[in-house]
C-alpha cells in the first residue's frame, strides 16, 4: 500500500477522490435508469416482466413472481443446519440491538388544559431490496428486516432477482423468513426499485424502500425519492483504521482488507502515527493479497483508493478521520476509549484490537447498512427511526388559549397571514378587523 505523509494538499487531494466513487458521480447511467422506472410506472406489470426477462434472462408472470411457501421450506432443507443456527444466533443479537431504539409516544399535560405530545406510528409497507447473482448477503437481510419488524412495519415486502434457473438463493429466502418476511417477489434491477415505489397489478406499493444494490439500484432509489421515502443512495463499502505504534500489524492489515475485497471501487485507509507501523502494515497487506481468493479485486481497491496516511500528532490523526467521515472507523490506539470521544463522524466506531469490521457486519447487533462516501457527517446508521414516523399532538383549552391568543394574532398580522390572526380572533368574539396590529380591540 502506498505510504503518503498527510499535509493539507494530500488531504483534500484524497477527499476529492473518494468522492469520485459516489454515485451521483455515475450520471451516465442516469437516463438509462430513468427509462426503467418511467416504464414500470407506466406499464406495471408488463414493463417489469420484460425487463426481468430482458436482464436476469427469467420469464415472470403473475401466477410465478411471487416466492411461494412450498420454494421457502424447500430453501430451508437447502442451507446447512449450521448456517441456520448461526443466522439465528445473529439475528437475536441484531433484534436485541434494535429493540433498545424502540420510540414511544408521548404526551405533556398542564393544569391550564394544555396537552402537548408526539404520536410514534410504525410505517405501513416497507420494502427492502436484496441483490442477487453471485452475491448472496444474508446478513444484509437480516439488517434490513429487523428494524422494520422491530419498528411495527404491517408489512415487509422483499425483492431479489432470481437466478437463472429462475429461483431464489436459498440462503437469501432462510434469513429473509428468520428475521420476519412477509412476501418475497423474484424481481431485481432498476424495475423492482420502481415497481416498489409505484406499485404495479402484481407489486403493492410501498412507503419506503431500503437494501443495497449496484449503479441502476442506487439511482433508481434517487429517482423515486419523493414518491417514496429511501434509506439513502448508498456507494462502495469503506473502512479506516486509525492506530498508534501499539496497534498490531497483521490485524491492522487483515482489517484494511476485509473492505477492500468487497468492490475494486472499495476504500480501505489506515491512519497513523507510527511511520514503522505503517511499514509493517503495508508489507503484511502484499502478504496477505497474495493468498487471498479475492485478490485481483482487492489489488484494484488499493492501487485506487487504498491509502497509508502518515500523521504527525495523535490530533491530526482525529482530524482527518473526522474529515473523511468513514463508513467504518476501527480505533487501535493506546487509549481507544479516549479517542472515541473525539470522533464526531463514523458510521459505525470499532474500539480495541479484537472488535474488527466483520463482527459488526454479522454478528454484534448494531446496523451494517451504514452511511458511506463522507454523509456520516450528517446521515446515520439504518435503525428502527427509520421506519416511523411521528405525529406532533396539540390540545389547547379555551383557558389555555385566551391569555395568548393577542400575542399569536400579532405573530400572524406581522406576517400579513389575517386569515391566521381571524382563526384565532374569532373564538374570542371578535374578528381580524376589530383588532389592531398590536393585538387589541
Amino acid at each position: 500500500m502506498r505510504i503518503v505523509e498527510l499535509t493539507a494538499e494530500t488531504r483534500k487531494d484524497i477527499l476529492e477522490n473518494l468522492l469520485k466513487r459516489s454515485p451521483n458521480s455515475y450520471k451516465e447511467f442516469e437516463s438509462r435508469v430513468e427509462d426503467i422506472v418511467n416504464a414500470v410506472k407506466e406499464k406495471g406489470d408488463e414493463a417489469l416482466f420484460d425487463f426481468t426477462a430482458r436482464f436476469d434472462r427469467v420469464e415472470v408472470s403473475r401466477a410465478t413472481i411471487q416466492v411461494t411457501e412450498a420454494e421457502i421450506q424447500e430453501a430451508y432443507q437447502a442451507v446447512k443446519p449450521e448456517l441456520l443456527e448461526v443466522i439465528r444466533r445473529a439475528l437475536k443479537n441484531i433484534r436485541a440491538y434494535h429493540e433498545k431504539q424502540r420510540r414511544y409516544s408521548w404526551f405533556d399535560s398542564q393544569p391550564d388544559g394544555t396537552i402537548l405530545g408526539q404520536k410514534v406510528t410504525a410505517l405501513s409497507r416497507v420494502g427492502v431490496y436484496v441483490p442477487g447473482g453471485k452475491a448472496v448477503y444474508p446478513s444484509s437481510v437480516l439488517m434490513n428486516i429487523v428494524p422494520a419488524k422491530v419498528a411495527g412495519v404491517e408489512q415487509i415486502i422483499m425483492t431479489t432477482p432470481p437466478g437463472k434457473d429462475g429461483k431464489v438463493n436459498p440462503t437469501t429466502l432462510v434469513a429473509a423468513r428468520e428475521a420476519g418476511v412477509d412476501v418475497v417477489y423474484r424481481v431485481g434491477g432498476a424495475q423492482a426499485i420502481a415497481a416498489l415505489a409505484y406499485g404495479t397489478e402484481s407489486i403493492p406499493k410501498v412507503d419506503k424502500i431500503v437494501g443495497p444494490g449496484n449503479i441502476y439500484v442506487a439511482l433508481a432509489k434517487k429517482a423515486v425519492y419523493g414518491h417514496v421515502s429511501i434509506d439513502s443512495i448508498a456507494g462502495p463499502s469503506e473502512i479506516m483504521v486509525l492506530a498508534d505504534e501499539t496497534a498490531n500489524p497483521r490485524y491492522v492489515a487483515a482489517d484494511l482488507l476485509s473492505q477492500a475485497e468487497h468492490d475494486e471501487m472499495a476504500s480501505a485507509i489506515l491512519v497513523t502515527t507510527s511511520k514503522e507501523l505503517a511499514e509493517q502494515v503495508s508489507r503484511q497487506v502484499d502478504e496477505f493479497v497474495e493468498k487471498l481468493s479475492r485478490r485481483e479485486i482487492i489489488q484494484k481497491s488499493l492501487d485506487q483508493y487504498g491509502y497509508i496516511l502518515l500523521a504527525d500528532t495523535m490530533e491530526e490523526a482525529i482530524a482527518v478521520a473526522n474529515d473523511i467521515a468513514s463508513e467504518h472507523l476501527e480505533l487501535v490506539t493506546r487509549d481507544p476509549f479516549q479517542v472515541m470521544t473525539k470522533i464526531k463522524n463514523a458510521g459505525a466506531i470499532f474500539i480495541g484490537e479484537y472488535s474488527s469490521e466483520p463482527l459488526g457486519d454479522y454478528f454484534a447487533g448494531p446496523n451494517h447498512v451504514l452511511p458511506t462516501n463522507g454523509t456520516a457527517k450528517f446521515f446515520s446508521p439504518l435503525s428502527v427511526d427509520d421506519f416511523i414516523k411521528k405525529s406532533s399532538i396539540v390540545y389547547y383549552s379555551r383557558e389555555a388559549l385566551e391569555p395568548i391568543h393577542e400575542d399569536i394574532i400579532k405573530f400572524a398580522k406581522a406576517e400579513q397571514l389575517t386569515a391566521h390572526a381571524n382563526s384565532i380572533a374569532v373564538r374570542f368574539d371578535k374578528t381580524v378587523y376589530d383588532v389592531s396590529d398590536d393585538g387589541e380591540l
